[in-house]
């Protein structure tokens, strides 16, 4: 392999976009219902020495024709640079802010899909090149491994995919207790323990939402009596409630809960809750980014702020938020969605590499039965997930399973995520309310 000259980098050569679609089961959460597929995307670039670095991020239409775009900015650029490549994104595409992120518990900005799948497929490539793990391009590694918490969710019966609300009667283990149904405080304690029997996992989060705040309360209760002290317990309603519900609830689970997840929409209302109940409070959806963090410090409208490469513009930016945090005395965790393995490994490196990590990390990842890395899907032991050895991200691309996610993108139909659309299939005339209870 050759090299370029001394001072620079190898320049990118082509970029690679590839839509793809992952088996989901029927999930409910505040916005509606998990369709029976979750779209991803996967972006791979190649420098002229030959070396590919690749990413995955959440996709949709608009974000694939966004990087499509880009990939035209992008060619030619030194793999180093990425303060440049960020400034010409910028340039194009204008900056990201909040208001751009929309009411839906999913983040919906473009800039910040775009720049992070760069960022982390030139990192991939870096760190192939210098032979070293991303990790060490964060500044090393702080753990070996990085601990995750069992996401439990109130769901329908059905394992989605091409079975959608059926069953497949194949399916053994946690393959099989993931497609039953779990709408009550039975169902949501069965799925936790069939979880944690098979990851190991040491702390639970239940999504809530989807129910009246009667039920979800009765199953984080149901969880305690049957975990007690032994796994933390969070709850996370997607700031669904209003705020007397939020305080009559958040008061009668403060014996029980390690932190309370954005309970009520906005930084003043998690700042006025914050100064009533003794409860550790979380967001992904009251300070989402940079330009939010004047304000949250102002109000103190949190105390945990969950972060995403995917949402937050990359690593490096993560790594950034991780010091402000420390700074003004957050703490930092890390929100997930549906996700392969691609983003795992990017997770577990930012993870590792973090100065503090009091709380496990939130993963989808067992919820998804695909896997489009090479050697299968990676493991999890005693609810953590080990550094990956090797270069860069230190996993490989499977091809064929690459072709055939494509495939199911191409077949589905899907082209965004609209779980409000999925769950009027079910309960016609249903509608999303930003705060419903």
């Amino acid at each position: 392999m050759t090299h370029s000259i001394s001072g620079s980098g190898p320049r990118i050569r082509s970029m690679h976009i590839t839509p793809i679609a992952i088996q989901d089961p029927p999930l409910l959460n505040a916005a509606g219902l998990h369709a029976p597929y979750a779209l991803r995307t996967i972006v791979e670039l190649e420098t002229e020495d030959g070396v590919t670095g690749i990413s995955e991020i959440p996709g949709n239409e608009a974000t694939n024709q966004a990087l499509e775009e880009a990939s035209k900015l992008i060619i030619g650029k030194d793999v180093y640079q990425l303060n440049q490549i960020q400034r010409e994104l910028e340039a194009y595409f204008g900056k990201d802010f909040s208001v751009d992120r929309g009411d839906a518990p999913w983040d919906q900005r473009k800039l910040v899909h775009v720049f992070s799948s760069l960022e982390v497929a030139c990192l991939d490539c870096i760190g192939k090149l210098v032979n070293r793990p991303v990790v060490d391009l964060l500044g090393g590694r702080m753990r070996d491994s990085v601990p995750f918490a069992a996401y439990l969710f109130f769901k329908y019966e059905g394992a989605g995919g091409p079975w959608g609300f059926s069953k497949d009667p194949t399916a053994r283990n946690w393959d099989a207790a993931r497609q039953e149904a779990a709408i009550d405080p039975e169902g949501i304690v069965d799925q936790a323990i069939a979880m944690c029997q098979e990851f190991g996992f040491q702390s639970i989060k239940l999504k809530g939402g989807a129910f009246e705040p009667e039920l979800e309360v009765a199953c984080m209760q149901a969880l305690y009596q049957e975990f007690g002290k032994s796994a933390p317990l969070r709850f996370d309603p997607n700031a669904i409630w209003k705020l007397e519900t939020a305080l009559k609830f958040g008061k009668e689970m403060e014996p029980i809960l390690e932190y309370l997840e954005d309970p009520v929409r906005g930084q003043e209302n998690m700042a006025w809750l914050r100064g009533q109940i003794k409860t550790p409070l979380a967001t992904n959806m009251c300070t989402t980014s940079f330009d939010e963090i004047p304000s949250s410090i102002q109000m103190g409208s949190e105390d945990i702020i969950l972060s995403d490469h995917h949402f937050w513009g990359g690593l490096k930016a993560s790594m950034e938020l991780a010091r402000i945090c420390t700074v003004f005395g957050r703490d930092l965790s890390m929100h997930s969605n549906s996700h392969l393995g691609i983003s795992l490994a990017a997770m577990v490196h930012l993870g590792a590499a973090l100065p503090n990590l009091r709380y496990a990390l939130d993963t989808h990842y067992p919820w998804q039965s695909e896997e489009v890395i090479k050697g299968g899907r990676l493991d999890f032991e005693n609810g953590a997930v080990a550094v990956p050895s090797g270069p860069g991200l230190g996993v490989e691309l499977d091809r064929e399973s690459l072709e055939k996610l494509h495939q199911n993108y191409l077949d589905c139909g899907l082209k965004q995520r609209d779980d409000q659309t999925e769950m009027q299939k079910v309960h016609p005339g249903w509608t999303f309310q930003k705060v419903r209870w």
